[in-house]
């Protein structure tokens, strides 16, 4: 039976002897080996997010690279093979390595403090997944330096990624590397719905949870079906090449348009993955710079639930050019026009919000309002391409890559750099340089405008995507050099951002604990939080809880200082359910994520990888589950006595 709550009394600070010994209770070791052992949701984060920019920075690099080649007609800075190197791994990485990966770590981080928890519900598995997506990414940057590069599309299409058209081992490079990020995905966002449905503090009940964990909750739900998807269809695609399956084989009755299916059925959801969490950036960041609660608070969480149903059923509308029944597109074409309208209702729920409030023109406000005008550009030619007769037109056309990164910078970087202006002094302590921000703002909208709107018009004269090179007096010479200029104007912004958070991390003003005076929980606790977050989880009263609070707020105590130790809640109300272990530092995942990273490697080359692999996993597993007995508390019960 799990261990008994006792009473919520009123709030009492914890004295200097709790706080000490919370501190070397969940202080990591020092030195490297804290550094491969750790089990800090924080720390784990932040290595996300810092590996996820490092691969978003190797990507612009792989764009400069390709503007550079199209800014002249016939140039030849790079041969055709290499091109198609560089665009396949600019794709793949971004979506795969970097826009993804960097949302479900922005959630890694932040859900536990919003929700009060003092660490993610299985912080060990969370270790894996850091190490299991940084060794896929490796595995891809490798390949390309390497001329192994992928170079079928960050889709992949068959039969070009088959067999018979793909020899070597370039599309086995691509497969087994989205193998190692969506093992990775899945474990986050089993993570965040775990701890946001069991580890929230008492009193916050799911009417009161925060819109950005609700945003983090709804997106966890999208990943496991369309990341199950991918990695399904790509070992699908690795059996086919490796061991003379016939999934997607039409002369032995296998069907090259399954692959799409698969394909988009998570390729169309993947671009909610990324803009729900983005929404509730929005809608977390709102308050402070407008010093009023969200308007709408439950139209926008159920515009974000059904944003994620629509999501899964527009995934055809990529295929109108295969020719499916009429009376398929007729239905694509609706549900692509009908996921528009939740989507309105937060935006509108927003201009409310911001036309009543007090605005405070921060660099994190700027980048929201940048949001709203390259999202709705975004969101506009989308509706348009969801008609049949005008995506036939310009179908494989720039003008699908104009829509693609209006939708994705709009919908996805603008909000992002918004959180990270409003959480950088909550992870560092430290202020973000406004000047220097606003300097970044403003590069970055300029450059992203410039680069992707001249797409619109290349599209429309008829210039198809993903061709290293095109002849001259076809009209397209200035609006290629416009987009060039733009894509180094993007890089500027960059240069800018980078340099201000190293700067700021060392020398910034130092933010207090509440720097923004903000209604949410996070901010409830030290700038940078200690290891266990906080020292009596919080009692939540309200949905603005630091606004909501009185000053006889209860606190949770009784929680074990000498030992790590969580509460955890009721899934619907929050109500104290019993104390929960919570698993000390450890090398195993690390050991794992090597063993696991073998075995998928090795899979490009041999099927008896199965055997030897599956060999190779078995000893850190054991050794990762393997029973202890430490200075238990009575009362306190583990997984494998029948606790939870």
């Amino acid at each position: 039976m799990p261990a008994s709550i006792p009473p919520l009394p009123a709030a009492e600070p914890a004295d200097v002897r709790e706080v000490r010994e919370l501190a070397r209770t969940w202080a990591d070791a020092s030195g490297l080996r804290g550094w491969l052992t750790t089990v800090d949701h924080k720390r784990i984060a932040k290595r996300y997010v810092m590996t996820a920019f490092a691969f978003f920075a190797l990507g612009g690099i792989d764009a400069l690279i390709m503007r550079t080649q199209l800014l002249r007609p016939e140039n030849q800075l790079v041969g055709p093979d290499r091109y198609n190197q560089l665009f396949t791994v600019h794709g793949t990485n971004m979506m795969f390595l970097f826009a993804v990966p960097v949302m479900l770590a922005m959630g890694l981080y932040m859900v536990p403090l919003l929700v009060g928890a003092r660490n993610v519900a299985f912080p060990r598995l969370n270790a894996l997944g850091y190490w299991v997506y940084l060794f896929g990414g490796i595995l891809l940057w490798v390949a390309l330096l390497s001329d192994t590069g992928p170079d079928t599309g960050w889709f992949s299409y068959v039969p070009l990624s088959g067999p018979e058209f793909s020899p070597g081992k370039r599309v086995d490079v691509w497969a087994q590397m989205i193998t190692f990020t969506e093992i990775s995905g899945l474990i986050s966002a089993v993570e965040i719905i775990v701890t946001a449905l069991k580890c929230r503090a008492p009193g916050m009940t799911l009417g009161r949870m925060p819109i950005f964990v609700w945003a983090m909750l709804v997106t966890a739900f999208m990943v496991i079906p369309s990341l199950s998807m991918i990695a399904t269809a790509s070992q699908m695609l690795a059996m086919d090449r490796l061991v003379g399956t016939h999934f997607f084989n039409v002369a032995e009755g296998g069907d090259p348009l399954l692959w799409q299916h698969f394909f988009w059925w998570f390729g169309h959801p993947e671009v909610y993955i990324i803009f729900i969490p983005a929404t509730g950036f929005i809608s977390a960041l709102l308050p402070a710079f407008t010093r009023r609660p969200v308007f709408g608070h439950n139209a926008v969480v159920l515009s974000s639930i059904a944003t994620a149903f629509l999501g899964f059923g527009v995934w055809v509308h990529h295929m109108f050019a295969t020719g499916i029944l009429q009376l398929a597109s007729s239905f694509f074409t609706a549900t692509s026009i009908m996921i528009t309208i939740p989507t309105a209702v937060q935006i509108f729920c927003w201009i409310v919000t911001i036309w009543t409030g007090r605005l405070q023109f921060t660099t994190s406000f700027l980048f929201i309002l940048g949001f709203f005008v390259t999202f709705i550009i975004g969101g506009l030619t989308g509706v348009m391409l969801a008609s049949v007769p005008f995506d036939q037109q310009v179908h494989d056309s720039y003008f699908v890559v104009a829509h693609l990164h209006y939708v994705l910078l709009g919908g996805g970087a603008f909000p992002l750099f918004a959180a990270i202006y409003y959480w950088f002094p909550k992870w560092t302590g430290r202020m973000l340089s406004e000047r220097m921000g606003k300097l970044h703002f403003a590069l970055w909208l300029v450059g992203v405008n410039l680069t992707f709107f001249p797409m619109h018009l290349l599209g429309l004269d008829g210039m198809p995507r993903r061709v290293y090179t095109y002849p001259d007096g076809m009209g397209w010479t200035g609006n290629n050099q416009l987009a060039t200029a733009g894509a180094y104007v993007i890089a500027l912004s960059v240069l800018a951002f980078v340099g201000n958070v190293l700067w700021s991390a060392r020398r910034g003003v130092r933010a207090g604990d509440d720097p923004w005076v903000s209604d949410s929980l996070e901010w409830g606790t030290s700038s940078p939080p200690p290891p266990y977050n906080f020292a009596r989880p919080p009692v939540v009263q309200g949905r603005a809880p630091l606004w909501d609070r009185t000053p006889d707020a209860p606190v949770v105590v009784g929680l074990a200082t000498d030992r790590r130790e969580i509460l955890v809640t009721t899934a619907m109300d929050a109500e104290p359910d019993h104390r929960h272990p919570d698993p000390e530092p450890t090398i195993w995942p690390f050991v794992a994520a090597i063993a696991v990273s073998v075995f998928f490697i090795a899979l490009m080359f041999t099927p008896w990888a199965v055997v030897f692999g599956s060999a190779l996993l078995f000893p850190p597993l054991v050794a990762w589950g393997w029973p202890r007995r430490p200075n238990q508390a009575p009362g306190v019960t583990t997984p494998a006595e029948g606790g939870a």
